[in-house]
C-alpha cells in the first residue's frame, strides 16, 4: 500500500507545483491547498501504514506486546491540517482583497508597482 501512497504523493506534488507556477491567483491557491495535502500524505506514508491494534500498553508491560499503529504521524497530520486550512483561508482573503482592489486575478495585470508603460526606472536618487 505504501508504493501507491508514494505515487499519489508524487502526483500531488507535481500538480501543486504546476498550479503554483500559474499566473492566475486562484490556481496558485489551489496549488497551495494541494501541496498541503501532499505533505500530509507524505507524513502519513512515512509513518508506516499499519492496521494493527491501537498503541495502548497493557497493564504490567513497559512496551506494547505486538506491532501497533504509530500515533505520531497522525498527530502531526491533524496539526498540519489545521495550519494548512488557516493558511489557505488567509491566502483566500488576501486574494479576494487583491481582486477587489485591482480588478484582476492575473499576476501580469496586477502590476501596480511596475507599470508596463511607465518607462525605465530612475537611474539614481
Amino acid at each position: 500500500m505504501e508504493p501507491v501512497f508514494a505515487l499519489l504523493t508524487g502526483l500531488f506534488l507535481t500538480v501543486s507545483v504546476y498550479l503554483m507556477l500559474s499566473k492566475s491567483i486562484i490556481r496558485m491557491l489551489l496549488g497551495v491547498a494541494i501541496l498541503g495535502n501532499a505533505v500530509n500524505l507524505l507524513l502519513f506514508t512515512n509513518g508506516r501504514i499499519l492496521r494493527e491494534v491501537p498503541p495502548v500498553i497493557a497493564a504490567g508491560l513497559d512496551v506494547p506486546a505486538g506491532p501497533t499503529a504509530n500515533p505520531l504521524p497522525q498527530a502531526l497530520i491533524l496539526t498540519a491540517i489545521v495550519i494548512s486550512f488557516s493558511f489557505f483561508a488567509f491566502l483566500l482573503v488576501l486574494a479576494w482583497r487583491a481582486y477587489g482592489t485591482l480588478g484582476a486575478d492575473n499576476t501580469d495585470r496586477m502590476r501596480v508597482a511596475e507599470p508596463e508603460d511607465g518607462g525605465p526606472p530612475p537611474s539614481g536618487y
